[in-house]
């Protein structure tokens, strides 16, 4: 979930973080949910309220990643900015000049807010006890930047130069998997299939679409021909980097996370699913 919310200008973010993680943690205690939740927040260090919304959580309340986000246009993840501005007209309905101006505002907040906020988002992920993440890095500079943050793995990371860059740093690659079945990213920035085929791919994320991890899966092995290579960038890779150090494979004494598939053609259907032994689906 996003921490660190836009009050200024058109392309406005509230605050809500606390309150959805409140209900979150409040069911789980109730036992409403199959699986094992933790938080991942999702640190927008260009806005307005980032270090007090980081403030508002605690040990307590499971955070298992922060992630260091700046959506800036013109970097990272929207160095092109026509690819922005026909995400953001199709969301909010701008304008041309309500695109200028939410354009300005952004980089006004960077201007103002992103080193300090980027500098107290490290900081508040080392009192959480969270693993930090980075985000859409793209040049091997943002790469040795999120290497001195003390970064465990980059999220989307948008060119083979950051990549390779993150590698050399020993920092895991996380992709997301509708990239990888889409063939492409929808920002126009690198493919995951490209990054699997040069051994640059460690993770696989759902990225807001959970279904497409299972395929994703079987679409690396295609491409690998190693099934238990590409099963890793869904369980075992992502269970290191994330340090839950009891699950992500199937050893004596781990968790029993397991699933039941059948594979008819290409697609691989689930047909059971077990936590901790148990079976819930």
């Amino acid at each position: 979930m996003r921490v660190g919310s836009i009050h200024s200008g058109k392309g406005r973010y509230i605050d809500y973080a606390r309150k959805l993680a409140d209900e979150l943690l409040a069911a789980r205690a109730k036992g409403m949910f199959k699986i094992s939740h933790f938080l991942h927040l999702r640190a927008e260090i260009c806005s307005e309220t980032l270090l007090g919304e980081l403030a508002a959580f605690g040990p307590e309340d499971r955070v298992g990643i922060v992630s260091l986000m700046d959506h800036t246009p013109g970097q990272r993840q929207f160095r092109d900015l026509s690819a922005l501005k026909t995400y953001v007209a199709k969301k909010r309905g701008m304008n041309d000049a309500e695109f200028a101006d939410h354009v300005q505002n952004l980089l006004s907040l960077q201007e103002r807010f992103g080193a300090r906020h980027e500098a107290g988002a490290v900081a508040e992920a080392g009192r959480l006890g969270a693993v930090l993440a980075s985000h859409d890095d793209t040049t091997a500079d943002h790469v040795a930047t999120s290497s001195g943050n003390g970064v465990g793995f980059a999220e989307f990371p948008t060119t083979i130069e950051a990549a390779e860059a993150c590698h050399s740093h020993g920092i895991a690659v996380m992709m997301g998997a509708p990239n990888l079945i889409r063939g492409g990213s929808h920002s126009g920035n690198v493919a995951a299939e490209d990054l699997a085929i040069q051994d640059l791919l460690d993770i696989v994320s759902s990225d807001y679409v959970p279904s497409a991890l299972l395929l994703s899966a079987f679409r690396l092995a295609h491409v690998w021909h190693d099934l238990p290579r590409a099963v890793a960038t869904v369980t075992r890779n992502p269970a290191l980097a994330a340090r839950l150090t009891d699950r992500g494979a199937l050893i004596a004494g781990m968790r029993g996370d397991v699933l039941l598939v059948r594979q008819v053609g290409s697609t691989p259907l689930l047909r059971g699913v077990w936590s901790q032994g148990r079976k819930v689906g």
